[in-house]
């Protein structure tokens, strides 16, 4: 990997978030907030749906760099500020979110990545970046 260079563009990654995918992860996470599996809960928050688990996207998001550098053990730091939730609809599809990344620095043998993870044409996380061991 010594050879990224800024502009280094890392292969894109969809995922579909499912009811059965919130599910899964509301069990290995333990996070059962009912905004995230009741359409009741949801409605009475003004939700347009149910909506996915911010560290479910947020996890989602990473796997841009981890597939990109073969092993989660490179990456120092992680950060992501959430501006939007993404509503999964009760179908087989569930919601489609694209997620990419692009190097914006590299120094000491370190690289920093701006992550993008976009809905419905909309970006859902704000000032994602990682930084990476690459040396």
């Amino acid at each position: 990997m010594t050879d990224v260079q800024v502009g280094t563009v890392l292969p894109s990654i969809t995922t579909a978030f499912t009811r059965s995918t919130l599910v899964r992860y509301a069990g290995a996470s333990t996070d059962f907030n009912p905004i995230h599996y009741s359409d009741r809960a949801a409605a009475e928050l003004g939700l347009p749906d149910v909506i996915a688990h911010g560290m479910l996207t947020m996890g989602s998001a990473l796997r841009v760099v981890t597939d990109w550098c073969g092993d989660p053990g490179r990456v120092l730091s992680y950060y992501v500020r959430f501006v939007k939730s993404v509503p999964v609809p009760d179908t087989a599809d569930g919601s489609t979110v694209t997620f990419g990344g692009t190097v914006t620095k590299v120094e000491d043998g370190i690289a920093t990545v701006t992550i993008e993870a976009l809905f419905d044409g909309a970006k859902v996380l704000g000032g994602a970046k990682a930084e990476v061991r690459i040396d």
